[in-house]
């Protein structure tokens, strides 16, 4: 065996078992938060309370797995916030002139889809970094939103479609059966196809994906065209949810999803992560607001608590990565 098939199957191994340890960390984690909140906190286990969990979850997740596959592309989108609110009050304003339901939730969707593209051909073909390119989108986006409702909700007539998303199906909110759906979906994209693979590539080396034949263009395109699609579906379900649509909505929504992607181990840098990593980042996320919540912390605080656990997850995630890469390739 040549020493470049050793070191390839090395690097292989390595990502398999950095993974591997990085989401067994974070079920430790969550087994340390759900029953360290469940035996200090009124409330913490009660049905209600993890039906609010499940519901919340999906208010990050939803957008979450589209970001995963920017952030492994080498890529970063902080607009999903104001993306949320802004084709939520599209949604609303719609639905108040009496559209139909079915074509008002797709061309809500559209509209998500078009913002995310529009940020993407800025990045991929005018070369505008991605942090960039979605910082304008995210000032545009959430000033558009406050212009047009004048800081109001925009209220419409009872929808018996929005209420059956707003309500539960099988004693299971309909928005966390989504994000479930969803969660098999992009696992299934980004593990068995080549879409998902060419994504690892150019998030892994630009450069050498593009003279291995990969149009680098076309995904940096399509993960931002997809990320407003999933922003546009999250602000569906808080239309439904909220029975309005409001400018003010998914406020920090941009940090939370960044926060459980990265903490679910994928890399800033590109070219690693996973799925099942950014669901349980996810729940993490959720664990710490709704434990804090309950417990009366004082709301300034609890970002203060947020972050600590943030960073804190974070730098294990990268030492316990160092450690692994020490072990394997020093053996």
């Amino acid at each position: 065996m040549s020493a470049t098939t050793t070191t390839s199957s090395r690097r292989r191994r390595f990502r398999l078992l950095a993974l591997d340890m990085n989401e067994i960390g974070l079920i430790v984690i969550l087994l340390l938060l759900y029953f360290g909140f469940g035996a200090t906190t009124n409330g913490f286990l009660s049905a209600n309370n993890h039906l609010s969990l499940l519901r919340d979850a999906a208010s990050i997740a939803i957008a979450a797995w589209a970001v995963t596959l920017i952030i492994i592309a080498g890529e970063i989108d902080v607009s999903v916030g104001p993306m949320v609110a802004f084709t939520s009050v599209c949604l609303a304003f719609m639905l108040k002139a009496d559209v139909n339901v079915a074509l008002a939730i797709l061309a809500a969707l559209a509209i998500g889809g078009a913002l995310g593209t529009f940020a993407g051909s800025l990045r991929a073909y005018f070369g505008v970094p991605s942090f960039v390119a979605t910082l304008g989108m995210w000032s545009a986006l959430r000033g558009m939103s406050f212009f047009t409702t004048n800081a109001l909700p925009v209220t419409f007539p009872d929808n018996a479609f929005l209420d059956i998303l707003a309500d539960n199906m099988f004693g299971i909110p309909t928005s966390a059966i989504v994000m479930l759906v969803l969660f098999a979906v992009f696992s299934f994209i980004s593990q068995k196809t080549a879409y998902g693979r060419s994504i690892f590539a150019v998030g892994g080396n630009a450069n050498a994906a593009e003279l291995c034949g990969i149009n680098v263009a076309r995904i940096r395109v399509l993960i931002f065209t997809t990320s407003g699609v999933m922003a546009a579906l999250a602000g569906v379900l808080l239309t439904a949810r909220l029975g309005s649509g409001n400018a003010g909505t998914a406020s920090g929504l941009e940090f939370d999803v960044i926060a459980a992607v990265v903490i679910g181990g994928t890399a800033l840098s590109g070219g690693r992560g996973s799925m099942l990593g950014t669901l349980l980042g996810v729940f993490v996320i959720t664990l710490i607001g709704n434990g804090l919540v309950l417990r009366g912390i004082n709301p300034f605080f609890q970002e203060v608590v947020r972050g600590v656990i943030i960073v804190a997850a974070v730098l294990a995630n990268i030492l316990v990565t160092r450690y692994r890469e020490r072990r394997i390739f020093g053996a």
